[in-house]
């Protein structure tokens, strides 16, 4: 089957070469593919969704960004396979934007709702849709807290598909299919509704206006994370700019929640709220019922996202649970297990490996690289041994200042000073591993001849011209690994004997790629 951009204006601006990669025709193989429907052949068809980085590079030099006319698209494909908005409200949705934080704060909702479902029945079943993976493409899609299994993810990938084949097969306009993530997006509703989720939360991919997850025209609760810079291209460069996006998500007749922001965020946030005449609107400062719950990292950034959760599950409980009613001094015990027993891989996550502690963390946005450097300072600046930091962030314009951001707030704690740093592609260039792993948005070329890593070692040069840190450009996570095992082995890091402090940051591919080595798991 071939698919070809629409005639609406969106696809006719980008015909003559930004969207050639969409319009294949599958190939023989390809088709054999869709016949066997493993796991795997289900992943090597997501991958053809993927597009090229030849395709983003000519986008962005024709700076052309994102619109409204992709939602119109999803909505549209929603329909293709068998679904209305009011399926959606089936799924009473929590709905979460921002840019620091809005992950925790969906798995914060998540644990708190599971718990809550073991005591009271309460929900029949939660979904949860979030973004990217670790180390499975299924872990995206989870219900009751778990990756939905190889199998479920397969055969509902392929109803997915073949719906899709079949609307175009009889359409008279053609169209392609969404690409990667709004494929997954889609899917996460067909699954979501066949396997009887009654609560789903949404964690926002990019921004929140024209993200696919913002197709749901009526959730049951909308929250807003810390807002800060990131992703510029696509959201602006100004806070204002990126707070217009993030607000985006907010609707109307839903209850809105935001924690404290900028002044010039907070503005653009009230203002977008009153355009959308939402049912109510809250900001959510620390939450005093907190007072003794274990919150990890014991940091305010993560108290806020908690409380940010807590304030959108009982908004979501109220309307599934006609018995709940908050008590305004104590959190119920669900929630507080909920919080304490939450299970976020790769956020601020310690890992004692024998005579090493890795400390992972997936910051990559300016703000949250921050909090990362803050976090293992405050783990490590009384133990002694030898620290090493890994880093990597691949084909953003932002990369090399989100270095110095780490570098200059490890240098302002004054507290600890790296020995060695290594900076590795996350990606090898023969990309032989997982399928799940697979990433064509990347410069290939420059990934092979290592290009952003020794542009970050002379950056760290410039940083830091003293002589104390060394500096290593690596092949490949694997080598990363290998060098800080032999520099504990041979007790060469340091003149100083003791664990070895291992920080890896930059990007939450990283993360993934780094916890694979770990665990040897399949998915987290």
């Amino acid at each position: 089957m071939r698919f070809v951009p629409s005639s609406s204006r969106f696809w006719k601006v980008r015909r003559p070469f930004l969207y050639e990669a969409g319009c294949r025709t599958f190939s023989s193989s390809q088709r054999c593919l869709i016949a066997s429907r493993t796991y795997d052949d289900a992943i090597n068809l997501l991958n053809t969704l993927q597009t090229p980085y030849e395709v983003l590079k000519k986008r962005w030099d024709a700076n052309i960004k994102i619109d409204e006319g992709l939602n119109q698209e999803i909505r549209k494909c929603l329909a293709r396979i068998g679904y209305s908005q009011q399926d959606l409200d089936k799924l009473n949705i929590v709905h979460v934007a921002g840019t620091k934080g809005k992950g925790g704060t969906c798995a914060y909702v998540d644990s708190m709702l599971s718990h809550y479902r073991k005591s009271h029945g309460i929900p029949h079943n939660i979904g949860l849709f979030t973004s990217p993976h670790l180390i499975a493409v299924r872990e995206r899609i989870r219900i009751n807290s778990a990756p939905i299994s190889a199998d479920l993810f397969a055969k509902y990938f392929f109803e997915v598909w073949d719906r899709l084949e079949s609307a175009a097969a009889t359409s008279d306009v053609p169209f392609e299919k969404p690409v990667y993530f709004r494929y997954l997006n889609l899917m996460s509703y067909h699954v979501f509704l066949q396997e009887n989720v009654d609560a789903a939360i949404y964690e926002v991919g990019v921004g929140g206006e024209y993200d696919s997850t913002n197709i749901v025209d009526c959730p049951a609760v909308t929250g807003i994370s810390t807002l800060g810079i990131d992703h510029t291209f696509t959201l602006g460069d100004t806070i204002d700019k990126i707070a217009w996006h993030k607000a985006g998500i907010q609707k109307k007749g839903v209850p809105s929640f935001t924690v404290p922001q900028l002044p010039a965020a907070m503005q653009v946030v009230e203002k977008r709220a009153e355009e959308r005449s939402v049912k109510s609107f809250g900001v959510v400062g620390l939450d005093s019922r907190l007072e003794g719950v274990k919150i990890r990292p014991d940091a305010p950034f993560q108290k806020s996202n908690a409380s940010l959760a807590i304030a959108l599950t009982e908004t979501l409980l109220k309307t599934l649970d006609p018995k709940f009613c908050p008590d305004l001094t104590t959190l119920p015990k669900e929630f507080v297990n909920g919080l304490e027993q939450v299970v976020w891989r790769g956020r601020c996550e310690t890992k004692v490996d024998g005579e090493i502690t890795w400390y992972l963390d997936g910051a990559h946005t300016a703000d949250s690289i921050v909090v990362a450097a803050q976090w293992f300072g405050d783990e490590c600046a009384q133990k002694s041994g030898p620290r090493i930091l890994i880093f990597n962030q691949q084909g953003h314009r932002e990369s090399v200042e989100l270095l110095e951001g780490l570098y200059n707030a490890i240098k302002t704690q004054n507290s600890v000073k790296f020995d060695h740093v290594i900076f590795c592609p996350t990606v090898p260039p023969f990309q032989a591993f997982k399928k799940d792993h697979v990433n064509l948005s990347t410069d290939s070329s420059a990934v092979a001849g290592l290009t952003m890593q020794n542009t970050f070692a002379e950056k760290w040069r410039i940083l830091d011209p003293s002589s104390s840190t060394t500096i290593h450009v690596l092949p490949s996570v694997e080598a990363a690994f290998d060098c800080v095992r032999e520099l504990s082995a041979q007790g060469q890091a340091t003149k100083e004997s003791g664990q070895v402090h291992a920080l890896i940051t930059g990007s939450v591919h990283l993360i993934g790629r780094a916890l694979g080595i770990l665990e040897s798991a399949e998915a987290l």
